[in-house]
């Protein structure tokens, strides 16, 4: 995707620095078109600015940046889009301003269906699948991971105490508890805390938004009661 922007300066070349350093890119990255000659003007009267147009590339980050912003401007939110880490493989950023509760949502819905668009709009539409790894790329797309004053560490450490909570409930009644409906990242946490933890398992039911976890009393076996994931042997 091509991004571009005018600028004037005193000379063509400065206003071809200044348009490649606010586009973020390299300067034998950028290409113009000269809008305005600068002119000189006599015993300084008449004179004038160059007036240039520089284009550039937007990479995958810069992409999912303006993607996002575009958003959060248009919920008539006050904040700004930093790309924290970008790789071939995948883009972290952060989202810093004041009163993003609105932005995060209850259990972090609103965040998660934003870096979900935004994960379209990189990828231009493939939309992946969605199952329990918590991924829904497809080979070759570049997973997004979006963050606001570091809630997802925050809900992860929420969730591996839930997990602990209800593992020590069905220990102490035999009883398998269900857990709220949960979207697949959130679900792979469950799992993997319940994973360590002895004499019970986990599996979901449900479909899409639905899906659930359910925690249960393991077999003798190694498998639960009622089907489904059975742990990893011990060592």
């Amino acid at each position: 995707m091509r991004k571009e922007i005018t600028v004037t300066a005193k000379t063509i070349e400065e206003a071809k620095v200044i348009g490649a350093r606010e586009l973020n890119i390299k300067i034998e990255d950028a290409s113009i078109e000269v809008i305005e000659l600068p002119k000189k003007g006599f015993l300084g009267l008449g004179a004038s600015d160059a007036k240039v147009k520089v284009f550039g590339e937007m990479g995958a980050a810069d992409v999912a940046a303006a993607f996002a912003a575009n958003i959060i401007k248009h919920m008539q939110i006050d904040a700004e889009v930093k790309i924290i880490e970008e790789t071939s493989k995948e883009i972290k950023m952060d989202i810093v301003g004041q009163g993003l509760g609105a932005l995060i949502g209850y259990h972090g819905e609103i965040l998660d269906s934003l870096q979900y668009l935004t994960y379209l709009a990189v990828n231009k539409g493939d939309a992946g699948e969605d199952d329990e790894t918590g991924d829904r790329r497809k080979s070759g797309a570049v997973k997004i991971t979006i963050d606001i004053e570091n809630y997802r560490a925050k809900r992860e450490e929420t969730l591996k105490g839930l997990a602990k909570k209800m593992a020590d409930r069905v220990i102490k009644y035999g009883r398998s508890v269900t857990l709220e409906p949960m979207n697949a990242y959130e679900r792979r946490i469950i799992h993997a805390a319940v994973q360590d933890i002895e004499g019970v398992s986990t599996y979901s039911i449900g479909q899409d938004n639905e899906r659930k976890i359910i925690i249960s009393k393991e077999r003798a076996t190694g498998k639960p009661y009622n089907g489904g994931y059975s742990k990893r042997p011990r060592k």
